[in-house]
């Protein structure tokens, strides 16, 4: 099928509180039918004619980075915070329908029964798509298009921090050092993880232990890094002691830490990067979206 508008079915009229609940039911097992490729095809021309920077992320990038195909129900692109809007302008005018879902990280272009996120940082406020993501982004060709895709080492950072009950990304994030132990930017990864560098260490302990026979694919500096400065903390608690990190891996199961028993919630300033009404709005989601 040509990605050319007339060749889509038509796009929706409106988008009610109906149709998104009907559009969280998984497509069957596969990656995308013809004519979803289409659209998403059409989604990267569109951007790109529309002078978007963008990068493809989601299933499609991880398959390039680990060899696992998985089946997907929508089609993943990255921008600039401060292209959200423009990204999404360009995409209602070519005719897709679009929403600002949640305005702290995520916008959604729908064709029919195909849709795009538009994605410019994450539901936690951690990963915020910045320059450095399209500084060190490789090419592909994704569904006959040459596009930019995320780098393995933001992959890896933003879905560490995804640990909820109903989707853990942990496989995700031992696949991706697996594969590119040899290749990934250390230095690059600790600067990303920042002060949350424990979730980091968590995920190459487990690393270990997934592959006993390739623990020392990751560096040693890397490891020795980490363990120091766990060292340097075992003795002396964190004078913040009513802060609770839980709802950054976790907007449901730390709730009652942040409601009920007194804890600050760690998305909040100083150190996260969400609004207390940004929170109020993500976690009205829960069990709704995403």
């Amino acid at each position: 099928m040509e990605s050319t508008p007339e060749s889509f079915p038509a796009p929706l009229a409106s988008y009610g509180a109906e149709r998104r609940q009907r559009r969280r039911t998984p497509l069957k097992d596969r990656l995308a039918p013809p004519d979803a490729e289409a659209v998403y095809r059409h989604v990267l021309q569109v951007l790109r004619d529309g002078g978007v920077d963008f990068l493809v992320g989601g299933a499609y990038a991880f398959t390039r980075y680990t060899g696992i195909e998985r089946s997907t129900k929508d089609f993943d692109v990255f921008v600039r915070y401060v292209d959200r809007h423009r990204a999404l302008d360009v995409l209602y005018e070519a005719g897709f329908e679009t929403e600002l879902t949640f305005p702290h990280w995520l916008g959604k272009a729908f064709w029919g029964e195909d849709f795009c996120d538009v994605i410019f940082s994450s539901g936690n406020g951690v990963a915020a798509v910045d320059d450095g993501w399209f500084d060190h982004a490789p090419e592909a060709d994704i569904l006959g298009v040459r596009s930019r895709i995320c780098p393995a080492e933001e992959m890896l950072w933003s879905k560490a921090f995804v640990m909820e009950r109903e989707r853990y990304d942990g496989a995700d994030v031992i696949h991706l050092i697996r594969c590119g132990a040899g290749t990934l930017d250390w230095d690059r990864v600790l600067a990303r993880f920042g002060d949350r560098w424990r979730v980091l260490l968590v995920n190459l302990v487990l690393f270990g232990f997934v592959y006993p026979g390739e623990r020392t694919r990751v560096p040693r500096r890397v490891m020795d890094e980490l363990l120091s400065r766990l060292a340097g903390e075992l003795e002396s608690d964190s004078p913040d002691r009513k802060l609770c990190q839980g709802t950054v891996i976790s907007r449901q199961q730390y709730l009652i830490d942040v409601t009920d028993w007194g804890y600050r919630d760690g998305r909040l300033p100083p150190t996260g990067a969400m609004s207390a009404e940004e929170i109020a709005a993500w976690t009205e989601a829960i069990g709704k979206i995403k």
